[in-house]
């Protein structure tokens, strides 16, 4: 069993394999170049895997893959095999833009994947093109069916910006409660890597919205290990939403993140990591399972977007650890 420092059990693995994205994304990397990490600077499959293993057999019981987009790293469908065919009952997700699941949906279901996040920000064409900063809309939804088809279990992720897609929250909301998806909707968390100006809907704010149609809609007993308050319709339906600037799911977070280079990261807020890159490509587990634990051991109490200070902002680059 995994322990960090504030006696909080960590059994959620949250895995980046590159950094690389085909999206612009106002609220995380609209001005990076497009370019990529060498690929001699990344852990192989192989090595994240050793890693992975270490890791389950402490007491991780869900690994999630992200990115970047995860889908642009080539065989990602035999890495996820290799998660499967280890531990067949782990709870085996992954956090896609839904771009490039047309063509991949069923091998990853195929391979082990159980669970997948999509983001979808707008139904808008215009709106959804503007946030990505190319056109994406019309493929993004035949990737969300694509997963559907495939039997995959689907949560929309939304980021609703002011000025851009804050109108948007009912027609999201709708289309997933037609669908059957859970749908989320994160507050912005402001970071030196977004668009200058961006703001952010409240969660105060995300529910006038949905209050403009639905004017019923009790709070569902949070999940402590979940980082969305989730909130039910009279109908029964539930949607969620991610609040970090309450921070008030700090205090039961579960999670550590390996990005693509080898870096593990207690928060996702801070910049704060260690590097088990040396340590895997060495085959010294040992040594990789301490720093593990001396991760944990350093994980902090909360994150600061609680903080009412405008120069508190995550220097953290989202792009390189999956959000």
């Amino acid at each position: 069993m995994l322990i960090d420092g504030f006696g909080r059990k960590v059994d959620y693995l949250r895995v980046s394999v590159t950094e690389r994205c085909n999206f612009r994304c106002q609220y995380c990397m609209p001005e990076k170049p497009f370019s990529w990490v060498p690929k001699e600077n990344l852990l192989s499959y192989e090595d994240l895997f050793k890693f992975i293993k270490v890791a389950i057999d402490e007491g991780i019981k869900k690994v999630r893959i992200t990115g970047g987009e995860p889908l642009l790293r080539e065989g990602l469908d035999e890495f996820i095999k290799m998660v499967y065919d280890y531990k067949n009952d782990i709870d085996l997700a992954l956090t896609t833009n839904g771009f490039l699941l047309p063509k991949a949906a069923q091998k990853l279901k195929d391979a082990g994947l159980k669970r997948i996040n999509i983001s979808l920000d707008s139904l808008n064409p215009a709106t959804a093109s503007k946030i990505a900063q190319k056109n994406v809309l019309e493929t993004v939804l035949k990737g969300i069916q694509a997963a559907d088809d495939a039997g995959l279990k689907i949560k929309i992720n939304c980021v609703p910006i002011k000025g851009i897609n804050d109108e948007d929250v009912l027609e999201v909301l709708d289309f997933c409660k037609e669908k059957g998806y859970t749908v989320r909707f994160i507050e912005f968390m402001e970071n030196h890597h977004a668009k200058d100006g961006a703001k952010g809907l409240n969660s105060d704010e995300i529910k006038q919205r949905v209050s403009k149609k639905y004017e019923n809609f009790e709070i569902v007993p949070r999940d402590t290990s979940s980082p969305a308050q989730y909130y039910k319709l009279e109908d029964g339906y539930e949607f969620g939403i991610i609040e970090p600037h309450k921070d008030d799911f700090c205090s039961a977070c579960n999670r550590i993140r390996l990005t693509a280079e080898g870096y593990l990261i207690p928060c996702l807020y801070f910049e704060d990591a260690m590097s088990i890159k040396d340590a895997v490509r060495a085959n010294k587990i040992d040594e990789a399972t301490a720093i593990l634990k001396k991760v944990l051991e350093d994980k902090p109490e909360k994150n600061k977007w609680s903080v009412k200070d405008d120069n508190e902002v995550s220097s953290r680059a989202f792009y390189q650890t999956g959000g």
